[in-house]
């Protein structure tokens, strides 16, 4: 059907044309313009269409009950699905929003009429450490609101949590078990704060997220200036590096797999009218919630499911694209793996329930299509694991996953590729890098398509899995199970390449169905081992926030300036003249720090200008302490890409080992 590939020049000069075409787009529009989102959207999503059209019609074998056939059937049923999800998503970034302009005027309103509605804060905490709770705890008590109410719902049931709420000035809130999980924890907090405070507006928080000291004021006006809302969510941000950042020393150069989804498809997805609710950071009317029974109890993923249980009753949840809440991204990889199998499995769950967006009664066309984009967002992840097996399965099992030379390849499936990876930097204003995305999803593709296989057997009656945080992780950990599955892959796909050379049935000269695969050996190899050293983590050291600001020293009966560096719950970090009229040895000093006043400190170390020291906050001080840092954003994690930074983090880490 599609016309065979020309030479090798007219080819790459096609090619070479689609590039510079795609980077002058890329360069001459606006990603904030519908029109310009369009436009790219539609040219990017017309090489897929193509490649798709291609790879169905001449790439696959005659149909048999065979190996050489049922593969690539398998394999391009896979593709087809992560092909479909990649039109959805383009078709859905046709649009977005940008509520802040609505939360000024609703912000406005409010502090205009003085009137500001009760809130409940809800808290809530299964087992973590006070070190993690603290932080939520202390910002949330900090808020600066008129009228809130903070409960902690301990779903461990803690005596020495309640008595540090007794002594801080929260309220905190038990139940004899632990049915429902999450869910069944804030229902049990609405029964209890509907008897005292009852408050019509209900701010939720997971036990690490430290709330911005103007989130409700932000919020509170947004979420009542309009019936048909129920829900105001706004994004998470984290104040340290994930997993994959922090072990391949990438934090200041990759953004978190997560920032693409909360800074550019959320708001796409609320000018659909269908942003979800994500679990934490966000404030809901106690009406609407007595109105649909409660938060739902029939999945894990209790957040989605009451944002498509709203929708089915005619509310929506709309997305403040605001900063206004930080909270603790997975510190391991374990935990990284549990944390997106659980969003897995309840997303699967939320879609096979009878009342849920596939099946039920009261949605729309466009709320169902979008849910089912959700599920498709898990259903590709086999395909990562059919992409990397592939060339080791082609060179020492003779079965290609489609047939076709590099030739070809080149003619359909590299535009498509160019236009999907330079379409993706530019519609996330650089939250994207290839291989780096590819390895970021091949770290949870493997558990991921085991919890597909399992929800298929049992998708109802898992427990559900928190993610652990906190603890001590100054000393390396090896994940040695992981480690040995990316490694064999790794070390199949070099074997295949030099098998490729050395096999006493090679031929005198590769063909070009030998040289496509060998390339995608070698791409397949490449991501394997980034995503093996990320097995191989990296020890931790307590958060640290770097800054830049003046600073006073006072001792010896001098005060000087400074400039502080980085400011930590134990320790500061400064600069400046200051340091080197200070002795070190005997001798104690006060620093001025924004919030805190005069603090004590002790010298530790000194490296010409550059001072550390001991930080000795009172009891009051720490507590202040603890809601500067982590109740605002100091920008410790990159909030775009370089993959020039990126590179050479992960050059680093390879010669460095794991």
């Amino acid at each position: 059907m599609f016309p065979t590939a020309g030479d090798d020049l007219s080819i790459l000069t096609i090619d070479i044309g689609i590039l510079i075409g795609l980077l002058v787009m890329a360069r001459l529009l606006d990603p904030l313009r519908a029109r310009d989102r369009i436009l790219f959207g539609v040219t990017t999503a017309s090489f897929l269409i193509l490649y798709a059209l291609w790879r169905w019609n001449d790439t696959l074998p005659p149909f048999a009950l065979s190996a050489q056939s049922l593969w690539p059937r398998l394999f391009i049923g896979f593709e087809l699905l992560a092909i479909l999800y990649t039109l959805m998503s383009i078709v859905i970034l046709f649009r977005s929003t940008d509520r802040r302009s609505e939360a000024d005027a609703a912000q406005r309103a409010l502090s205009a009429n003085n009137d500001y509605p009760a809130v409940d804060v809800f808290i809530c905490t299964y087992d973590e450490p006070l070190e993690i709770l603290e932080r939520s705890i202390l910002s949330a008590l900090a808020l600066d609101y008129p009228n809130a109410t903070v409960w902690v719902l301990d779903d461990t049931r803690r005596d020495w949590l309640r008595e540090y709420c007794d002594r801080v000035g929260a309220r905190h809130v038990t139940r004899p078990d632990n049915k429902g999980a999450k869910a069944g924890n804030l229902n049990n907090a609405l029964a209890v704060t509907a008897r005292e405070s009852n408050a019509p507006v209900i701010l939720v928080l997971d036990a690490d997220f430290a709330p911005r000291a103007d989130f409700l004021k932000r919020t509170v006006g947004l979420l009542l200036s309009d019936a048909e809302v129920a829900i105001v969510q706004t994004p998470q941000f984290y104040y340290n590096a994930d997993p994959i950042q922090h072990n391949l020393l990438a934090e200041k150069n990759w953004v978190d797999d997560q920032r693409f989804f909360f800074d550019i498809f959320q708001p796409a997805k609320d000018g659909w009218g269908c942003a979800f609710c994500v679990g934490t950071s966000f404030v809901v009317r106690r009406d609407r919630l007595e109105e649909v029974g409660g938060f739902p109890q029939q999945a894990i993923s209790e957040d989605i499911n009451l944002t498509y249980t709203m929708l089915a009753r005619g509310y929506r949840t709309s997305w403040l694209n605001e900063p206004l809440s930080f909270g603790l991204s997975a510190e391991g990889v374990p935990e990284y793996i549990t944390q997106r199998a659980r969003w897995c499995l309840g997303t699967i769950q939320v879609a096979l329930l009878r009342n849920g967006p596939l099946f039920g009664r009261g949605f729309s066309f466009t709320q169902r299509w979008h849910y089912f984009h959700g599920v498709l967002n898990w259903l590709c992840k086999p395909f990562m694991v059919l992409l990397l097996i592939a060339p080791t399965i082609y060179w020492f099992g003779g079965l290609p996953a489609f047939e076709a030379d590099y030739h070809t390849f080149l003619r359909y499936g590299v535009p498509a590729l160019l236009g999907q990876i330079i379409y993706m930097g530019w519609i996330s204003r650089a939250r994207t890098l290839p291989l780096f995305m590819e390895a970021t999803h091949a770290v949870t593709c493997f558990a991921v398509t085991a919890t597909l296989l399992s929800a298929i057997v049992k998708p109802f009656g898992r427990p559900f899995n928190i993610t652990d945080k906190g603890g001590d992780r100054s000393t390396p950990r090896v994940h040695w199970r992981l480690a040995a599955i990316f490694g064999l892959i790794a070390l199949s796909s070099a074997a295949s390449i030099v098998w490729a050379f050395v096999s006493p049935y090679a031929a005198g000269e590769i063909s070009s169905l030998d040289f496509f695969n060998l390339l995608w050996a070698g791409i397949a190899m490449l991501i394997a081992f980034i995503a093996f050293l990320v097995c191989f983590e990296l020890p931790r050291t307590g958060d640290s926030f770097e800054t830049d600001e003046a600073a006073w020293l006072a001792g010896e009966g001098k005060v000087l300036s400074c400039r502080l560096l980085a400011v930590s719950l134990t320790s500061v970090r400064f600069s400046g003249p200051a340091g080197n009229a200070l002795e070190l040895a005997g001798w104690r000093y006060q620093i001025h720090l924004e919030g805190l006043g005069w603090t004590d400190i002790s010298m530790v170390s000194r490296f010409r200008e550059t001072v550390v020291a001991r930080l000795e906050p009172t009891a009051e001080q720490y507590q202040r302490l603890v809601v500067r840092l982590f109740s605002t954003s100091h920008g410790n994690i990159a909030s775009e890409a370089s993959l020039s930074g990126a590179l050479a983090g992960l050059l680093r880490r390879g010669f460095r080992g794991a």
